[in-house]
């Protein structure tokens, strides 16, 4: 095959390996999902049906781009037939085909973080239990982790050792809580993301002849990311498996970083011990970064014991060494950051799209966000708030999901009186009492209140029966119409569009075009799906919308922009340039960590992690003081700065008496931070777009700026004032600016100087 010649020898005979197991140990950067698409493809050429290859990936996107790839080597046909996605994806589509075998309807609802939390929340109010003891997001992930360990309900509730561990935490209720969950959802026909591995556990495990089945089926199984598999995952990896052992599982040990969501890098460390036959192949080659990068990450992640020995190279250039910034403050750390994106961005002409900051918890970015904005600097939050959390697109998605399954009790709360309908909350509470009471689903309670014996008035009476109507009238349009036309005609007979378009503010508006973008968005769902003779009907949209992931999340917009996110988040990435920030002990790496030696070693591959994401250069920072739980706290520089082979840093503030960088390190735990500007920060260099000097350059007070106006800025140069709207201090002017275009300033950073 053509495409072979392109791998070099380790990736070359990855790929070739067919029958038995094999495990490809991919280094950072060295090319793992070329290996594993190439290596689909290779069975298809092979012979190998696509029907009876399985692909298990932990994106969506990182799935869709595989097969575009694949539909390139072998063609669009031989490509649409693989099993390819997401483990929830796959699992999903197997549980709506074998929906019988588990007790649940084919359209069974899939409840994300959120819906399973407000069930939880309604749990404890039924309970009486006090939510700030009970915290929904703690009962969440105690259940979620049970969940991944395969222990049900009644398992939970008959272990001793739980019940103790949950008694000492004075939490004695959990088991009562699970079980009451796992009730109400299968009450409301729905599964949370948990259950989409427990119960095709389940599956596999008390059906014999659902289990040949489906190992007949998968011959071949290949997985990625394998290091990040728990222990539920692997176990139906297992089953599936047993039959041919065609297993091929690629991944990094040294990126084995989500342990707190249950990823266990025994997984990876012991798959020889469970398939003794396995084949393993290294790839070594690092394409990605210089060789500085290369060598600074391998100096730091030979300090873990627990590993699957390896040795990444790469062919690049030296590169630059790592630069390290020392500074006083978090706010000095931030300030530091942005002058150095502006300084290289300004001399290499790129755009702000190539930086990236890393850190290694969310609440870091306050003073960072600050410094770029106050730098006029773009930026976005990767990881933020998703496109399909927002409530609009959530109330709209409600309809969509109680019309395709009215026993949604989350949905069904959700929009029962959005747009308002009049069925208020003493309503509705009366319904789910009533419900609770008879053992039956809201729905049906709300389907026939008379039956029930519900005390109502004639006139709530009637608005329920209209909505009851208004639902069944919608399952009818979802029969007959294709996604776009159905989610359409919801949009605007329930009232939503009606409801947002009337808000002429300028959230209103916003949220008038997130709705109308969800149905543009349905619109393309449906034109791709009739391209590729596939279903283009809405519960086939709901379904690859119910199993997004964080990073499937797109940003539509056109400007370059510097990302920020959190280290976990930056998995998969890469940039050109990268700057970690808050290498401070007991921050990164974590306080939490650092008294057991297997949560320091995964500490340690996170900032393996986020050094290998650079492909130019990597910054490290860290501050001397810093704010945490509102306090002001002196920090120690990390440990992790020390690990790496001073070989490789760049670190200009050391004093001359310093004998080595050992002691350099742990004199910095000595300092106290001084007012004095401390010696690294570089000088910022604007863009020549105005004669005027940067550092004498005055802004005209913000009174003078109006509409009209012919104003300067030292960056943008020249343009007129088109709008100007607030108060000071948050007074904002819309600006023209020529060969600039369109920008909105905040008048109290900007320093506009009206000509």
């Amino acid at each position: 095959m053509d495409f072979l010649n392109i791998l070099n020898d380790p990736q070359q005979k990855a790929v070739q390996h067919i029958d038995g197991p094999a495990m490809i140990i991919a280094g950072a950067g060295s090319g793992k999902t070329r290996v594993l698409t190439f290596k689909i493809a290779y069975l298809i050429y092979k012979g190998i049906d696509p029907f009876n290859i399985l692909s298990l990936t932990f994106t969506n996107k990182a799935a869709k781009e595989m097969k575009e790839r694949i539909a390139k080597a072998v063609g669009e046909q031989q490509a649409k037939n693989l099993w390819m996605g997401t483990f929830h994806s796959v699992f999903a589509k197997i549980l709506r085909i074998e929906h019988e075998k588990v007790g649940f309807p084919s359209n069974f609802t899939i409840y994300d973080t959120d819906d399973a939390k407000s069930l939880i929340k309604a749990i404890l109010k039924d309970l009486n239990l006090d939510p700030k003891v009970y915290k929904p997001s703690l009962v969440y992930n105690r259940i979620s982790s049970a969940k991944n360990n395969l222990i049900s309900a009644d398992a939970y509730a008959d272990n001793t050792n739980i019940i103790s561990d949950d008694n000492q935490s004075q939490k004695p209720y959990i088991h009562k809580i699970y079980k009451l969950y796992q009730n109400r959802l299968f009450r409301a026909g729905a599964m949370d993301f948990d259950d989409l591995l427990f119960k095709m556990n389940e599956l596999l495990r008390d059906d014999p002849e659902i289990l040949l089945k489906y190992q007949n089926k998968f011959r071949y199984v290949l997985v990625d990311e394998f290091q990040d598999t728990n222990y539920s995952q692997f176990t139906i990896l297992k089953r599936l498996a047993a039959r041919h052992e065609n297993i091929t599982v690629v991944g990094d040990d040294a990126q084995s970083i989500y342990a707190f969501r249950g990823a266990n890098i025994q997984n990876i460390l012991n798959f020889k011990n469970t398939y003794p036959d396995t084949q393993i192949f290294k790839l070594e080659q690092n394409y990605r970064s210089t060789k500085n990068i290369v060598n600074a990450a391998n100096s730091i992640i030979k300090q873990n014991k627990e590993q699957l020995k390896k040795t990444v190279w790469t062919a690049n250039d030296e590169g630059e060494k790592i630069k390290v910034f020392r500074t006083n403050s978090d706010q000095e750390e931030g300030m530091s950051i942005a002058n150095e994106i502006f300084r290289v961005e300004n001399e290499q002409h790129l755009g702000f799209d190539s930086f990236a900051i890393l850190y290694r918890t969310n609440a870091q970015s306050r003073a960072l966000e600050e410094a770029l904005r106050k730098s006029d600097i773009p930026y976005r939050i990767y990881g933020g708030l998703s496109f399909y959390q927002r409530k609009e697109i959530k109330d709209l998605l409600g309809y969509f999901r109680l019309t395709l399954n009215p026993n949604d009790e989350e949905a069904l709360k959700r929009i029962i009186n959005y747009p308002a309908r009049g069925i208020g909350k003493t309503t509705l509470d009366k319904f789910i009492l009533t419900a609770s009471q008879h053992n039956v689903g809201l729905w049906k309670v709300i389907e026939n209140p008379l039956a029930f014996k519900v005390q109502i008035t004639g006139g709530t009476l009637n608005k329920l029966n209209a909505f009851r109507d208004l639902i069944y009238a919608f399952s009818k349009i979802i029969e007959n119409e294709n996604a776009y036309d159905a989610g359409q005609k919801i949009a605007a007979s329930s009232g939503i569009l009606k409801e947002l378009y009337s808000d002429k503010s300028a959230e209103g508006l916003a949220r008038y075009e997130n709705v109308q973008e969800l149905l543009s968005g349905l619109k393309e769902f449906s034109e791709d799906q009739k391209e590729q003779g596939l279903p283009a009907k809405l519960p086939d949209f709901m379904n690859d919308v119910a199993l997004l992931t964080d990073q499937d999340q797109t940003d539509d917009e056109e400007q370059p922009k510097v990302t920020l996110m959190t280290v976990h988040a930056a998995k998969g990435l890469e940039f050109p340039y990268v700057f970690i920030a808050g290498l401070e002990e007991n921050l990164f790496p974590s306080q939490l960590s650092v008294n057991s030696r297997a949560d320091l070693e995964e500490e340690r591959r996170l900032f393996y992690v986020a050094l290998t994401r650079s492909e130019k250069k990597a910054y490290i920072s860290y501050a001397l003081t810093r704010f945490r739980w509102g306090n002001l706290i002196y920090c120690e520089p990390s440990r992790f700065i020390e690990e790496i082979d001073e070989t490789f840093l760049d670190y200009p503030f050391v004093e001359k008496q310093t004998s080595n960088f050992s002691d350099f390190i742990r004199s910095q735990t000595k300092s106290q931070p001084t007012k004095k500007k401390t010696a690294f920060t570089p000088p910022r260099n604007l863009k020549k777009v105005s004669s005027t000097n940067a550092v004498s350059f005055e802004g005209s007070p913000s009174s003078e700026i109006v509409a009209g106006a012919e104003v300067e800025h030292v960056r943008f140069g020249k343009g007129k004032v088109l709008q100007v709207e607030g108060v000071d201090p948050n007074k904002k002017a819309t600006v023209f600016f020529n060969g600039v275009g369109q920008k909105q300033l905040l008048l109290k950073f900007a320093k506009l100087k009206v000509l």
